[in-house]
């Protein structure tokens, strides 16, 4: 019953659906992304893995990545400010603050001196070739 009755349950989305102006928005933009909202994708080969996440709107400096053995961590820290412009008169200011993040693990261990981390245009992807044994190591992201 609480998902019929909560914020952004079923029955939201059925009046947004149904009569559009009738929902009220908030002021400011979405709210902060939740662990299950921050999208993967894993893919296999026969060398290793690739994996895309998406973290649209966050600077690479505020998105960690982190591999020990199989565990791959990607930790982002979201903030979302409004700006005021001069001549206008602020009804409402909010300022998001605060971290998503997702961890899970693979089939086999990870060699870290060989992955790669990329961020572009919103989405992180990770090139982390197979390995026995490894330690835990940050990747920079290009």
């Amino acid at each position: 019953m609480n998902a019929l009755m909560g914020r952004g349950g079923l029955l939201d989305e059925l009046f947004k659906d149904v009569n559009p102006g009738f929902y009220v928005r908030p002021l400011h933009g979405d709210p902060l992304p939740t662990p299950s909202q921050m999208k993967v994708d894993v893919k296999e080969t026969d060398g290793g893995y690739t994996v895309q996440a998406e973290v649209p709107g966050v600077p690479k400096e505020d998105i960690h990545v982190s591999v020990e053995g199989n565990v791959v961590s990607l930790r982002a820290e979201v903030r979302q400010l409004d700006q005021q412009v001069e001549g206008e008169k602020v009804l409402r200011s909010e300022r998001y603050f605060g971290q998503v993040a997702r961890s899970f693990q693979l089939p086999a261990d990870i060699d870290t001196a060989r992955a790669k981390a990329k961020y572009d245009n919103g989405v992180l992807t990770l090139t982390l070739p197979k390995k026995q044994g490894g330690n835990a190591q940050r990747l920079a992201i290009d």
